[in-house]
């Protein structure tokens, strides 16, 4: 493929796709700033590996694979700098789209959710993306049923963290 037809391709790709980039950078980056710096990082790990790119197979399954890998990096560079959520975060959880008023019930998700190993948050990522299950298991390289049971246990953790009540009988019970 010629240079221009590629970098064509890939323009049009990153139009319809774009709010993939938006939606990890909002998961695994704090502040405006750094959502911006790691926007740009994964727009950049993008385009490297867009030679690698098989166009037999969905590109945005593809690109959520190279974001999420950019963003599992950041955050595991980041790890150590954890901070509180920066209420802003909420203002991207829309793929780049703006809320003006975040509802209270939002930004306790996402301060849950924020709370999640890096791995957790792609999966919560994807699923909030209304992503088929045998999409997220492509792009996290698990099995559709792991991530069916991963869902599940996410949500029940989730709910507990956002209630503060048990969310299985045996945590009710005290028995787990």
């Amino acid at each position: 493929m010629a240079e221009a037809e590629r970098r064509r391709a890939f323009e049009a790709l990153l139009q319809t796709h774009r709010k993939i980039v938006f939606k990890v950078a909002a998961v695994y980056a704090r502040g405006e700033e750094d959502r911006r710096d790691l926007a740009q990082e994964i727009l950049l790990q993008v385009w490297r590996s867009f030679g690698g790119y098989d166009a037999g197979r969905p590109f945005s399954t593809w690109m959520y694979r190279v974001a999420l890998n950019v963003g599992l990096s950041h955050a595991r560079r980041q790890r150590e700098r954890t901070q509180s959520l920066d209420a802003s975060l909420i203002d991207t959880l829309g793929g780049g789209t703006a809320i003006d008023e975040p509802d209270e019930r939002l930004v306790q998700l996402a301060r849950a959710i924020e709370t999640l190993e890096p791995l957790d948050r792609a999966l919560i990522l994807l699923h909030l993306d209304e992503q088929p299950y045998a999409e997220i298991a492509a792009v996290l390289g698990i099995g559709e049923s792991n991530v069916g049971t991963r869902l599940a246990r996410l949500k029940q953790r989730l709910r507990r963290d956002m209630t503060g009540t048990p969310s299985s009988r045996g945590e009710r019970d005290g028995t787990r």
